[in-house]
């Protein structure tokens, strides 16, 4: 593929000349804003004329959904101060105390953003999409190697979607969800969508991936190129994900087989392109970034593409805004039990004033750099361990389970918590809140399970729990969207 990734960020600002009305295409915007178009802007026709220009158009996707609202820093940190792992110093909402104590609202600017900023990386999809159908401007195989590409990432924005701001699969699959917008808006309006049920959204999210995954290349030509676009095991992966929140444990299993074998070694071999676990946590968040188990990433390279300070992951988790609660997986042995030799122990450091502290992310002064993990093979091997625990292949689960284990304490055996059924899915599950915390899994995992989100407390206050059946146990539809 012709892709220069030193001219990324180059060619995104550029995609951002060529169509800058995108991003207003939403609701939330005024039908007289939409129907402003800047004089900089130019023909849709002329933007995709060249295969440079198509390019660039592909990069302007990819840039959106690193949005510093997006997964470029604060979603992943509003699911984490939802959940229970953290607890807040500050009380300022600008730092998002309102989302930590469960008190936002329609009308908060969080709310807002990131469905504003998820539905104009779906539209840079649709025109995409739209645009690309017939085009003869690229090869038929760069053509639909585009195409699969912008269905990813509006595959990866719906689901993002419907698990913040829609009811939970299992608690009520045909509640209204989001509106499926599907083709590509550059003029204005259409902004009067019936929304989709919860069921539909997935379906489409499920058509996009296997589409995508027909279409993308097994592998790029460099470990940047792997880890930072769409490939077909980005796609499979992310289906995992998928259908764990469906609670469709069978097509989980269907799935993550294709890139997860049943026995060690436990890896992906496509051509050059291997996905595994790194031999050493640490390497995962230690610089390298685009290692193996790095199945989608989101890089940051230089001062002038990385997040700011209240967006970054580093600042969030170090200066600190969010510490580790007491009461939540920090009081695991594998932090807390001084004879712990798990080497995920070494992740967590203590402040001046006895804070515990996530050091997975360590950019702690501007420019926030940390590549930001989406997608790591660590993850789809716990999706399969936990749904083939669900699925009553115990034995496969355990030797899932013990694989990401032993990746970071290659002694360990464990010896309760594994014999039925119940207790080795709540051992899988301790599991992913040990490997993947800080990352943005504990808001998602408990409400795909449809569990209380937990109360706790801080130096921010006290947030209350939050039942299944309160109005606030997903966030309400934007206060604009519902305007428009």
């Amino acid at each position: 593929m012709n892709f220069n990734y030193k001219n990324y960020r180059k060619s995104i600002t550029k995609a951002f000349i060529i169509t800058p009305f995108i991003a207003l295409l939403l609701a939330g915007c005024s039908d007289d804003s939409l129907d402003t178009v800047p004089e900089t802007s130019i023909s849709t026709e002329t933007a995709f004329s060249t295969p440079a220009k198509i390019l660039a158009q592909v990069n302007g996707l990819y840039a959106q959904f690193s949005n510093p609202s997006l997964y470029g820093g604060r979603f992943i940190i509003f699911n984490e101060q939802r959940g229970n792992e953290f607890s807040q110093n500050d009380g300022n909402n600008s730092t998002g105390a309102n989302v930590w104590n469960q008190s936002i609202t329609s009308s908060g600017d969080f709310v807002n953003s990131v469905w504003s900023v998820a539905y104009t990386a779906i539209n840079f999809s649709n025109i995409l999409i739209d645009n690309l159908a017939n085009t003869t401007v690229v090869t038929d195989d760069l053509r639909k190697n585009y195409i699969a590409e912008a269905k990813f990432i509006r595959a990866i924005s719906y689901l993002s979607l419907v698990q913040t701001y829609a009811k939970p699969y299992a608690q009520n699959s045909a509640a209204p969800a989001l509106p499926l917008r599907l083709k590509g808006n550059t003029s204005g309006g259409l902004n009067d969508f019936a929304f989709s049920s919860v069921a539909d959204v997935y379906t489409q999210i499920l058509k996009d991936l296997d589409e995508a995954e027909a279409d993308l290349p097994e592998s790029y030509s460099t470990a940047i190129l792997n880890a930072s676009r769409a490939h077909k095991a980005t796609a499979i992966a992310l289906k995992t994900r998928a259908y764990l929140s469906k609670g469709d444990y069978a097509k989980v299993v269907s799935e993550a087989s294709k890139i997860v074998p049943q026995s060690a070694p436990f890896q992906y071999v496509s051509g050059s392109l291997t996905h595994r676990l790194e031999p050493n946590i640490a390497t995962v968040f230690g610089g390298l970034y685009v290692g193996s188990e790095a199945i989608f990433t989101i890089p940051f390279t230089t001062a002038a593409e990385a997040p700011g300070l209240q967006s970054a992951l580093g600042p969030n988790y170090l200066t600190p805004v969010l510490y580790f609660n007491t009461a939540g997986i920090i009081a695991n042995d594998v932090f807390a039990s001084p004879t712990s030799t798990d080497a995920r122990k070494a992740l967590v450091i203590t402040n001046s004033t006895g804070q515990k502290l996530l050091n997975k992310f360590k950019k702690n002064s501007a420019p926030f750099t940390d590549f930001v993990p989406v997608i790591r093979y660590a993850e789809i091997i716990l999706n399969y361990a936990e749904a083939a625990a669900q699925n009553n292949n115990l034995p496969l689960a355990r030797t899932l389970l013990s694989a990401v284990r032993n990746r970071s304490d290659a002694a360990y055996v464990f010896t309760t918590g594994v014999t039925t059924k119940d207790e080795l899915i709540a051992t899988i599950l301790t599991e992913r809140r040990i490997e993947l915390v800080g990352e943005g899994f504990r808001t998602p995992d408990l409400l795909r399970r449809v569990q209380t989100l937990p109360g706790k407390t801080g130096n921010a206050g006290v947030a209350p729990e939050v039942l299944p059946t309160a109005g606030n146990y997903v966030w309400a539809i934007p206060s604009n969207e519902l305007a428009y």
